[in-house]
């Protein structure tokens, strides 16, 4: 169980739109990103995606590559520059290449899209990411999301749920992965692609043949209505947020897939009666709600738990801290009730 807290002053979905994009582009194993500027944004990101593998307990080396502007190609043009560099990568043992352009690349006027349809052994794939004109990290999952997904087909749609979007920096997306399958097990239902975490580039063609899509967030309703209108797939806006939030998650699901949902909810109902009792000892607390964290669904999930187990919630600050952070599912609860109750014993 992954107990380990977030950070109290940085946040894993912060950034610029090029990170935002490489945090989906970085996790297709057979395929390199490159990236087209100077050779800051390479370093900045690869030390950024290295450090948070070893802190999800996985080692793993971003394969990011520069085209490494310099001043003359900056005032010149860097064409030159990425066709050299998509030449030297093409040659690799790979499947594909992403293009991620930098505000550098925007500004000079750089035509991208020309250097990569060149002719090459392998895809090129240009995702323009510059995102000096008010780009956000989610601008970039989400054109990366969209630019993946026309590597796909439509298809006859299978049995299987794809889950979009997962937030590949936070530090339990395989504790979420794993709670969200696990609810879906108890309608019968099978995990099919993870659009986009560890996968092969061949693997991005299933996209189209699954019954149902369920986004990580809202913040993916423009990429859940892409994929619908592309592939005529449905979709479930976010992961369960809470105790509520997962019952509510399972019959809208079951009711997705024309499935009958009720063994499930009584499955999940017995359950969080366990869990809410095995934290009986820290119930008719109090305490103050800490964290960065100010989403409603996060809030809510908090507040909800808290009174389940007749938790006060203060303003006082001196009062014991309660991190509110993103909470996926019973499972979710869980392991924020042991974060609370270390906090109320220490």
């Amino acid at each position: 169980m992954n107990l380990k807290p977030s950070p109290t002053h940085s946040s894993r979905a912060g950034g610029c739109t090029l990170t935002g994009a490489l945090s989906v582009t970085t996790q297709v194993r057979d395929a390199v990103t490159v990236i087209h500027g100077p050779k800051g944004c390479a370093h900045h990101n690869f030390s950024l995606f290295h450090a948070t593998s070893l802190d999800n307990g996985r080692v793993a080396v971003p394969d990011l590559v520069s085209s490494s502007l310099t001043e003359s190609d900056i005032v010149f043009g860097g064409e030159e520059a990425l066709f050299r560099t998509l030449q030297a990568v093409s040659e690799r043992d790979i499947s594909a290449i992403f293009v991620l352009s930098t505000c550098v690349v925007d500004t000079i006027g750089d035509d991208v899209d020309a250097v990569c349809n060149r002719g090459y052994p392998v895809p090129v794939l240009h995702i323009p990411t510059a995102g000096f004109l008010g780009g956000t990290f989610q601008d970039g999952v989400n054109k990366a999301l969209m630019a993946l997904s026309r590597q796909a087909r439509p298809s006859v749609a299978g049995s299987t749920v794809n889950l979009v979007g997962e937030k590949n920096l936070e530090y339990e997306v395989d504790e979420n992965y794993a709670e969200v399958t696990r609810l879906l097990s108890h309608l019968g239902l099978t995990a099919g692609l993870r659009f986009v975490h560890d996968i092969g580039f061949d693997d991005i063609e299933t996209l189209g043949s699954a019954r149902l899509n369920i986004l990580r967030d809202r913040s993916l309703l423009p990429v859940g209505e892409y994929l619908k209108d592309r592939f005529g797939t449905p979709y479930i806006p976010a992961f369960p947020a809470g105790l509520s939030g997962t019952l509510d998650f399972i019959g809208t699901v079951a009711t997705a897939c024309g499935i009958d949902g009720s063994r499930a909810l009584e499955i999940e109902r017995a359950l969080q009666a366990e869990v809410l009792a095995d934290f009986a000892d820290i119930g008719e607390s109090e305490g103050f709600f800490s964290g960065l964290v100010t989403d409603p669904e996060s809030a809510g999930a908090a507040y909800e738990t808290a009174t389940a187990l007749h938790i006060q919630i203060t303003s006082d600050a001196e009062a014991p801290h309660l991190p509110v952070q993103p909470v996926v599912g019973t499972g979710g609860v869980r392991r924020l009730l042991h974060r609370w109750r270390r906090s109320l014993h220490a």
